[in-house]
């Protein structure tokens, strides 16, 4: 009887552990943030706020890129809400009311790595309603 000859077929490789996948998601992540970052810029007269969302909290940052300082800052933390999402609109009209206060009038918003959906999309609405322009 006559042997077929085949191509031998390589070794699969092994699924990466999650500790690999925790590092992908990350860099990915940080490349998003990067690629947002690269196409605005705060200054003086314009600063940029800046929004970090955890799986608990939400930040709000006004920034001026050019002298590297944080003018206006909230956290979550700070006002009282049932849900994430009010506590985006509530920290959203919590920064306006301190940027306002410190003679900022117009900011540049800068979303991060994250989707302008949901709790991130709520600071700019609640930011906006609080008197501030973008």
């Amino acid at each position: 009887m006559l042997k077929r000859f085949c191509a031998v077929k390589p070794a699969r490789r092994p699924l990466p552990n999650n500790m690999n996948k925790d590092k992908a998601k990350q860099a990915a992540k940080q490349a998003r943030a990067v690629r947002v970052r690269a196409k605005i810029k705060g200054t003086a007269g314009r600063p940029r706020l800046t929004v970090f969302k955890s799986n608990a909290f939400l930040f709000a940052q006004i920034i001026d890129d050019v002298a590297g300082r944080t003018l206006v800052s909230v956290h979550s933390k700070q006002v009282e809400t049932n849900n994430k999402t009010e506590a985006g609109l509530a920290v959203g009209r919590a920064v306006a009311v301190k940027a306002l206060a410190a003679g900022i009038k117009s900011v540049v918003f800068d979303r991060g790595a994250n989707l302008y959906h949901g709790r991130v999309k709520a600071v700019a609405d609640g930011a906006r309603e609080g008197g501030l322009e973008f």
